[in-house]
């Protein structure tokens, strides 16, 4: 399966996520959603949260220009609220977004996107 296969089937395709993306831990595009356009310096910032979250704690999380109030994270995850709001994953050597709209359960959309990066994890990815 094709990195882009996972953004539309496992995630998008699900109805649960609105827009995806997965990055490579270095911060590489690869694959997105239609019109899901994170900022390279965006990514980079999300990813060093996963190490120290002090920065999105107090300033928020910015994808596409637009901010999201960080509400949790966690060894591997980080959630957070904006226009909908987005569940983060980082696995091995990627980083999953899923971005689920306002009239969208935040509860269905994590499952759906922390599901997927457990099984890139036990791939070795």
């Amino acid at each position: 399966m094709t990195w882009q296969a996972y953004v539309d089937d496992n995630l998008v395709g699900t109805g649960k996520v609105a827009k995806a993306a997965i990055f490579g831990t270095d911060g590489s595009l690869w694959a997105t959603s239609a019109g899901y356009n994170v900022e390279p310096i965006e990514i980079l910032k999300l990813i060093a949260a996963f190490e120290n979250p002090d920065e999105i704690v107090a300033n928020g999380i910015f994808l596409e220009g637009k901010k999201f109030n960080y509400l949790r994270s966690g060894d591997a995850s980080i959630y957070a609220l904006g226009e909908g709001g987005v569940t983060c994953v980082k696995t091995n050597k990627a980083v999953l977004l899923g971005h689920y709209a306002q009239n969208m359960p935040a509860g269905d959309s994590t499952v759906v996107v922390e599901s997927l990066g457990d099984y890139l994890r036990g791939t070795g990815f």
